[in-house]
């Protein structure tokens, strides 16, 4: 009987993160600080996305925050444009239009989001990191430092940085509470005594304590533990998905590079050459059969691929992970690993992109294909949710106004020739400025009387009151009449709502 070959776990890597030991117990990661133009690109669009982070809460559009998220008093500012409670519906939409998004562009690219654009990446790797860098300078240096007793050197170094860290999300924590109660609140909270905004200050505390816990300790963590988007890009990843891809097809087997030693030989390397000339013999038959051009080091190298296992891509990984094993749920796409690779390309004279932005299926056939099936039925729902998007965007209006009969009552008469219904208004203002409101009738002709003063709709708030309409008679088409009323405000017209109008059966 044929014994049988035990089955060999090519992925056992994928058991376990490079971030947790066996025992369960943290692995602190020490990245090698990356350049190359991958990381310079990265952190230009940093820059330009911190500018765009910390300055927008001051910029205004009419009085109001370009941007503002504010859950507490359920008020919300897009780009200039107001959303009140009502326009729940369009929220949720915008939501699930931009789930269909996320979706879609994590099939075509992966986890590109994360390593470009992501605030915990932004954060980590082009703010606190850096600071951690100029402090303690690279990865080998970090190691040292934190191995080495406690001295005067390394309390300042080590204090001085937590300090930094810790002033920066003070000032992360205060920018974020901008875009929930605005930039002014933020202010007074800043300025004012503690025991006059409380609240606010203790939840100030909380958040900057919250994001110095964040970028101090959990660091790369939050990405591979607690991020749910790195989870969700385990299932819809297939072999079409543009990642960042080790080429094995180029690259394997690994193998160091030999290279010749000009040095001049000493007695015993002269008698060591001699007794081993018969082995070079085979190394010198394969010489032969290649171009006249080639020699002996590139005729043993000719068995081996392009890595030459300097292990640099795992060195400067944020997340630990060796990016060779294949695609893994901790790589969040920095580069950092093809900027290490192609600048050590560069120096063994070999063509870069080892390691680049490629598919499994380019990497296995060398060809591309970006528009899937998938990729199309998923384009096709994003662009209809869109499309709904605008329509219902387009429809909306800063005042919404209901107009109902009162329950319960009859019409009434009004003379020989008017009938009078009597009706309930909701005015609900989504904007944040005050004003008076008119009615007039549209269609038919007829009289509206008001219950009381004018009404004078105030910023974020429900207007509501009682007002009589009364039509003739012979406009009346029926028992229950379709009628129109435009609601008008210093003049210009705002809304126009229609409602039913009782009167005598014919």
């Amino acid at each position: 009987m044929s014994e049988i070959t035990p089955f060999e776990d090519t992925e056992e890597f994928r058991d376990h993160i490079a971030t947790v030991d066996e025992h369960g117990k943290r692995v602190w990661i020490y990245p090698k600080k990356p350049k190359g133009k991958f990381t310079s690109a990265r952190t230009y669009l940093s820059w330009a996305f911190l500018i765009f982070l910390f300055g927008t809460p001051f910029i205004k559009v009419g009085g109001e925050p370009l941007l503002l998220f504010d859950v507490i008093h359920r008020h919300f500012n897009i780009f200039g444009v107001s959303f009140a409670p009502q326009d729940f519906h369009l929220f949720v939409l915008a939501m699930l239009t931009f789930v269909v998004f996320i979706i879609l562009f994590t099939v075509i690219f992966g986890r590109l989001f994360c390593g470009w654009v992501c605030p915990q990446t932004v954060f980590m790797e082009m703010v606190f990191r850096k600071i951690e860098y100029w402090i303690e300078g690279d990865a080998n240096a970090q190691r040292r430092l934190n191995s080495s007793p406690w001295t005067t050197e390394k309390i300042i170094k080590k204090g001085g940085k937590q300090a930094l860290f810790f002033a920066i999300s003070v000032l992360i924590a205060n920018t974020f509470l901008a875009y929930i109660i605005g930039v002014d609140e933020v202010f007074k909270i800043a300025t004012q005594p503690i025991s006059q905004n409380l609240t606010g200050f203790i939840a100030l505390m909380v958040f900057s304590f919250a994001f110095f816990f964040v970028f101090s300790f959990m660091r790369e963590q939050i990405c591979t533990a607690i991020c749910p988007y790195g989870r969700l890009q385990g299932v819809l990843l297939d072999k079409n998905s543009i990642v960042v891809h080790y080429d094995y097809v180029r690259g394997e087997p690994r193998g160091k590079i030999k290279r010749e030693n000009h040095k001049p030989q000493s007695p015993v390397t002269a008698i060591q050459s001699t007794v081993l000339q018969s082995e070079k013999t085979v190394a010198l038959e394969m010489v032969e059969a290649l171009p006249p051009a080639a020699s002996p080091i590139e005729a043993v190298q000719k068995s081996l691929g392009d890595c030459i296992d300097c292990k640099l891509c795992i060195h400067v990984c944020p997340t630990g992970i060796d990016i060779r094993n294949g695609t893994q749920l901790e790589c969040v796409n920095c580069t950092a690993c093809i900027d290490a690779c192609d600048e050590v390309m560069d120096k063994v004279s070999r063509p870069r992109g080892l390691i680049r932005y490629a598919s499994a299926l380019g990497i296995e056939t060398n060809t591309q294909k970006i528009f899937t099936t998938r990729v199309k039925a998923y384009s096709v729902v994003l662009g209809l949710l869109v499309t709904l998007n605008i329509v219902l965007l387009s429809m909306r209006t800063d005042v919404e106004v209901l107009l109902l009969r009162t329950p319960g009552l009859l019409f009434q008469n009004v003379g020989k020739h008017h009938i009078s219904n009597l009706y309930n208004y909701e005015i609900i203002n989504k904007t944040r400025d005050t004003f008076p409101i008119e009615f007039r009738m549209a269609e038919p002709t007829g009289t509206i009387k008001l219950i009381g003063k004018v009404p004078m709709t105030r910023a974020s708030e429900i207007t509501e009151g009682e007002l009589f309409i009364e039509i003739d008679r012979k406009h009346l088409t029926g028992h229950k009449t379709r009628i129109a009323v435009d609601v008008y405000s210093n003049g210009k017209m705002i809304d126009r709502v229609r409602t039913n109008f009782l009167g005598p059966m014919f």
